[in-house]
């Protein structure tokens, strides 16, 4: 694949045939895919090639090899010019984001208790650890459909947190148009019993102490000040989420050939935004996107109680964020305002100071985005700029370098868990396995991803986070 370097941190790939745009990757020369190793710029390419696609087939500096879109993607397709929404440009992991909670605790006064708050979750809520039933909100099908239909708003509703809380969510905690009926009962039993935990692979509840502060007035907007204790959260839609993308792309597949539509790589399957199948694919996924904001809302809710418990001490929020999702949006292309299908698969949305769809007390500074490390490694809070070249996304974390296998074989030997500790990390509720899955080898450096990031204009740094203790499902 031939890149054009037009800046340090920006290269594009030439449109050709059978591509209606250029791609665009976001990245310093040493985060580029390797291309015997990962075909993630093949994709972007592949990408290109969708009907409606505007502007470019974008990739974020922590781009990888995903299903159908690499992850770190971004692409907006015109509705009105026959623009499609493919379930392969949100992922599986349907709103898999994040949430940040920040503690009116300093960090030197959690220290005696730490073990405490990291090891009583796993015995007593199973929302921490990730494999219990116990989440408890969805024990029938109407109050699942009730999750899915109000996320975060239902959750509050039900006595899960404080109102304050919407105003801090994408979305104000729930997502538009969700139409539950386009949930199968496969998804649905999938999704019972699981809101309310982590799940496995890269999600975690993480402690954190905020370690440095690039600016002071916006990180005071965001409520965070140097040595303060946060709470990071990162999980999503669970197997609900997973079944629905299952479930549309097979629906989607059998449709293209009816659209005249034909893609490069089978696992880009699409069908219009305004047609049925597009149509259907955004109920559901939204249901998915509502039930994710949910999870994390109850997750946070029991970050709460324990740290109360532990500590007499409270938790805010800071802000929670999706990373996997379409949303239809307004934006300016060619000096006209056209209404886009805007797809972020493993890319964050990152609003500019002044956006309406930002809370009175954000507006003047932008919005919160939230950026994760790799285990064992610092987080980012960023805030997004104006005139993003990308629709207004930016990264969503490291970028995985190596397979979950490869990071295995790479530890074999050592004790990923001591490592952890010897760094004064607590660490809770992994396997070995697990944590070799996820150790920093296996990612790009996140410092690295977080400059090409800024280099290249689509966000702003905030403050840096690092780990205290984490908590695995």
């Amino acid at each position: 694949m031939e890149l054009v370097e037009e800046s340090p941190y920006r290269f594009r790939i030439d449109r050709h045939d059978p591509m209606r745009v250029p791609g665009v990757v976001f990245a310093s020369r040493s985060l580029l895919p390797d291309a015997g190793a990962d075909k993630s710029l093949e994709q972007v390419a592949n990408v290109a090639t969708l009907p409606g696609i505007v502007g470019a087939s974008y990739a974020m500096p922590d781009v990888h090899w995903g299903y159908g879109f690499p992850i770190g993607g971004v692409a907006a397709t015109d509705v009105a010019e026959g623009g499609v929404v493919s379930p392969g440009g949100v992922g599986f992991d349907i709103s898999c984001g994040v949430r940040l909670l920040a503690a009116d605790l300093d960090r030197l006064e959690l220290r005696p208790s730490l073990d405490a708050l990291i090891g009583r979750p796993q015995r007593r809520h199973p929302t921490w650890d990730g494999q219990g039933r116990g989440g408890g909100s969805s024990s029938d099908r109407a109050q699942l459909d009730a999750v899915m239909r109000g996320g975060s708003r239902y959750a509050v509703e039900q006595g899960h947190g404080v109102e304050r809380d919407l105003e801090r969510c994408e979305d104000y905690g729930a997502v538009g148009d969700a139409n539950p009926a386009q949930v199968s009962e496969r998804a649905v039993e999938r999704g019972q019993g699981q809101v309310g935990s982590l799940g496995s692979g890269n999600h975690f509840l993480e402690v954190q102490a905020v370690e440095e502060v690039y600016d002071e007035a916006v990180a005071t907007a965001f409520g965070l000040r140097p040595g303060q204790v946060c709470v990071m959260i990162h999980c999503g839609s669970r197997g609900l989420g997973h079944q629905i993308c299952t479930d549309h792309v097979r629906a989607m597949e059998k449709a293209m050939v009816g659209y005249g539509i034909q893609v490069p790589d089978r696992q880009l399957a699409c069908a219009p935004v305004s047609s049925h199948e597009g149509r259907a694919y955004l109920g559901a996924m939204a249901a998915a996107a509502n039930y994710a904001q949910a999870n994390r809302q109850l997750v946070a809710e029991a970050a709460r109680r324990v740290l109360e418990r532990v500590t007499g001490r409270g938790l805010d929020l800071v802000y929670d964020i999706s990373h996997n999702l379409a949303k239809i949006e307004t934006h300016d292309i060619d000096g006209s305002s056209r209404k886009l299908c805007v797809h972020r698969k493993g890319a964050t949305r990152a609003l500019p100071p002044g956006h309406p769809d930002l809370p009175d007390d954000l507006r003047p500074v932008g919005q919160p985005v939230l950026i994760p490390g790799s285990m064992g490694t610092g987080s980012y809070v960023l805030t997004g700029v104006p005139g993003s070249p990308a629709f207004a996304s930016t990264c969503h974390g490291a970028g995985r370098v190596q397979s979950r296998k490869q990071a295995t074989k790479a530890v074999h030997g050592q004790d990923p868990r001591r490592q952890l500790e010897a760094q004064d990390i607590a660490v809770r509720g992994a396997s070995r396995r697990g944590l070799a899955e996820e150790m920093p080898a296996a990612y790009k450096d996140i410092s690295a991803v977080i400059e090409a990031a800024e280099g290249a204009g689509l966000c702003r740094r905030v403050a840096r986070l690092v780990p205290l203790g984490v908590v695995k499902g």
